[in-house]
């Protein structure tokens, strides 16, 4: 991709003229480029329009639409067994989950065409709320595919990766900012990691690869109010205004250093009301009594759906 410098907002003009370029750059072989700061100075949308899903014959999602742009931090609540993590992998491109109607876009891309790895070269993120061990890759080594792929998504397998003396220094810099000891790099992705660990490993890929828009599944389940505190803080400090947050919580700690513009409740597969952050705040203080109440019909597709999953 070339970007011309006359056409690039004047601080990352200014960061061009720092490398001693030329009149343009080719940002698919140039390490050195200013990626964060030209991603935030871009306007990115994620729109989700009427999505279905189904998992097997089960229907899960049934019409969302979601509009989420960058910089903006979104939470997503709801009780139990409501559907919010299926939206998320559904995003992401998950196998098991099949959409059945609707769309999903980013920046007027269909979404729903793409492979995951094609979305996540795309600029999709998602941290898992039960992420997998892969024993035998390295963190360092895992990190280093993934942020190269992610910077140059046309990079073919078996193509020049990050020089390494350029990656591990900004590794080292990221755990340092995360308070991160330097042997976790060097340990196996997720194999025999605690569950703040598992967590914790999360937000360092999200610190590395900076997407445009990071889905959060629950990544204060399992942590105690210290470890919760202080995902709180990093996910504030790596994506605040610089990409668009997905937040799927039940806890107000996880939102204590990134307030939502906007808190969405799921129900019965179903987005049912969209408030600001006041509305988090009245469900944690109050749970989902009311919304219950005021949409008996997503309730009652809310309690079959969690009838099935028990019976599973």
């Amino acid at each position: 991709m070339e970007i011309t410098v006359a056409n690039l907002p004047r601080r990352v003009n200014r960061r061009i003229r720092q490398t001693k370029r030329h009149r343009y750059l080719d940002t698919t072989h140039n390490d050195s480029f200013p990626f964060e700061l030209l991603q935030s100075s871009m306007t990115h949308v994620l729109q989700i329009k009427n999505l279905h899903v189904s998992v097997g014959d089960k229907p899960i999602l049934r019409g969302v639409n979601l509009t989420l742009n960058h910089g903006e931090t979104h939470a997503l609540m709801g009780p139990n067994g409501s559907g919010k993590s299926t939206l998320g992998l559904a995003i992401m491109g998950h196998p098991g989950y099949d959409v059945t109607d609707g769309s999903i876009t980013l920046d007027g891309e269909d979404v729903l065409a793409m492979s995951p790895d094609e979305r996540a070269r795309a600029g999709i993120f998602m941290a898992f709320q039960r992420p997998m061990a892969v024993p035998g890759v390295k963190m360092a080594d895992f990190l280093r595919h993934a942020t190269t792929n992610v910077r140059r998504p046309d990079r073919k397998e078996g193509e020049e990766l990050i020089p390494m003396r350029e990656f591990r220094k900004e590794l080292k810099e990221k755990m340092a900012h995360l308070r991160m000891d330097e042997e976790f790099a060097r340990r196996y992705v997720n194999d025999g990691f605690s569950g703040g660990e598992m967590k914790r490993a999360e937000i360092l890929q999200l610190a590395m690869l900076q997407p445009k828009f990071a889905v959060l599944d629950e990544t204060d389940s399992g942590l105690d109010a210290d470890a919760v505190r202080l995902a709180s803080e990093s996910i504030a400090e790596i994506g605040h205004q610089k990409m668009g947050l997905l937040i799927i919580t039940h806890h107000d700690k996880l939102l204590e250093h990134n307030p939502p513009q906007y808190t969405h409740v799921m129900l019965g597969g179903r987005l049912v009301e969209t408030g600001g952050s006041e509305l988090a705040e009245e469900l944690h203080r109050h749970g989902y009594d009311r919304i219950r109440k005021a949409y008996p019909e997503a309730e009652a597709a809310n309690q079959e759906m969690l009838a099935e999953e028990t019976a599973v």
